[in-house]
């Protein structure tokens, strides 16, 4: 948050591809041939990279990606023509790229790719360029030469990155994995991959979306709510610019509250209110600094003192991005002290039984209420009245 040098934000982010048909947009039919042929060189470019043959790549087309992809530990690869439309020696093909990481994902990741193809002089095809579809984000790779460092329980992957900065994201990485099974449980994949970026402008590009989106951000987890072993490993993208802003304590509470994120999103689902996921992450991620409600809460203690307790506990829409840092300072703010009031008054193992328990539900419609009656014995309102005089108590 601007005014505190960090924030975090939870996201998903999907992929919707529209498969066109292989005739082409418009202008003259690509044939059932032509459309073979390039699909047996998008073929013959996937097996080249994977089994890192250089020069076999370089036949296909263009080695751009291949440079860049050399230090990433891939276990699968593989093109799927989607669209082909020829305009004299040259082409566009739609795509579908899926890849695996080696020991992360468990499902591949999809990503749409535009391709530019030109005609070799032998009548073949030879790929010029390879970027992401329109509304796709960019693979970190398509930000240039990708550098990997490997941790205990963390793969950390960069562009413009020094090693020993890698290696730093690693060792945080590596601590906040144990530190969310400890509070969480050991239900999950127990590792984490960490993309860095060089810029802020990168971040933006790997999600698709503005800088302005995430400037004063420091991290966001994508993934896919509610995901099970179908579903890829989830990606903590870091924002370098403001990381670079935070102490140590800092950059260490927001690895792993990202890691937190990723721990829990097979519970996580649209009954969860944002107060809870992000309320959560938080709680983990301070547990052992040290850090009081005072010193962690700066915005929401200045509101109490001046006698602005909220009426509520913060809504989605106070966790937008609006303009108005003060605003997002106190959502998150809340939504931390909710979450360790429940860990104070009901335990830890509570406030894990009553975050599983809301994500149980498959609509928001009743599922906090639900959740509060079965697990903390105790109704909205009543928890809501409990939490304001909280706030009063540990911020006035």
């Amino acid at each position: 948050m601007a005014g505190r040098g960090r924030a975090w934000r939870s996201g998903v982010v999907g992929l919707a591809l529209v498969l066109i048909s292989l005739t082409g947009c418009g202008g003259r039919p690509t044939t059932d041939s032509a459309t073979a042929e390039v699909q047996h060189v998008l073929d013959r470019r996937a097996a080249a990279l994977l089994r890192h043959d250089a020069a076999a790549y370089g036949e296909t087309g263009t080695r751009t990606a291949y440079d860049h992809l050399r230090a990433v530990p891939l276990a699968s690869w593989s093109y799927r023509l989607t669209g082909l439309h020829r305009s004299g020696s040259t082409a566009t093909a739609d795509a579908r790229l899926s890849y695996r990481v080696r020991g992360y994902d468990n499902a591949p990741v999809v990503s749409g790719r535009l391709l530019t193809l030109k005609v070799t002089a032998d009548g073949g095809w030879y790929v010029a360029s390879d970027r992401p579809a329109k509304k796709a984000g960019e693979q970190l790779w398509d930000q240039g030469t990708v550098n990997t460092v490997q941790g205990e329980h963390s793969l950390v992957m960069g562009v413009g990155q020094s090693g020993t900065a890698l290696h730093a994201y690693a060792r945080l990485a590596d601590r906040a994995v144990p530190a969310v099974s400890r509070a969480w449980g050991t239900d999950w994949t127990r590792h984490v991959v960490v993309l860095v970026p060089g810029s802020l402008e990168g971040m933006a590009g790997l999600l698709g979306s503005p800088a302005s989106s995430y400037r004063g951000i420091a991290a966001v987890t994508t993934g896919e709510a509610g995901g099970s072993g179908a579903a890829p490993a989830d990606r903590v993208v870091v924002n370098p610019e403001a990381y670079a802003l935070l102490g140590d304590v800092g950059k260490q509470v927001v690895l792993t509250h990202e890691t937190t994120h990723v721990a829990t999103r097979a519970h996580t689902n649209p009954a969860t209110p944002l107060w809870l996921s992000e309320g959560y992450a938080d709680w983990i991620g301070y547990l052992g600094t040290g850090r009081t409600p005072a010193q962690a809460s700066p915005e929401l203690a200045r509101a109490v003192r001046d006698g602005e307790v909220p009426d509520a506990l913060p809504t989605d829409e106070d966790f937008g991005f609006t303009g108005d840092p003060g605003r997002l300072a106190r959502a998150y703010e809340g939504g931390w002290l909710a979450c360790r009031m429940i860990a104070d008054r009901w335990g830890e193992v509570r406030l894990g039984q009553f975050y599983r328990a809301v994500g149980t539900h498959p609509k928001r419609a009743g599922a906090v209420e639900d959740a509060m009656k079965r697990v903390l014995g105790t109704t909205l309102e009543a928890f809501t009245a409990q939490w304001r005089d909280y706030l009063r108590d540990r911020l006035g």
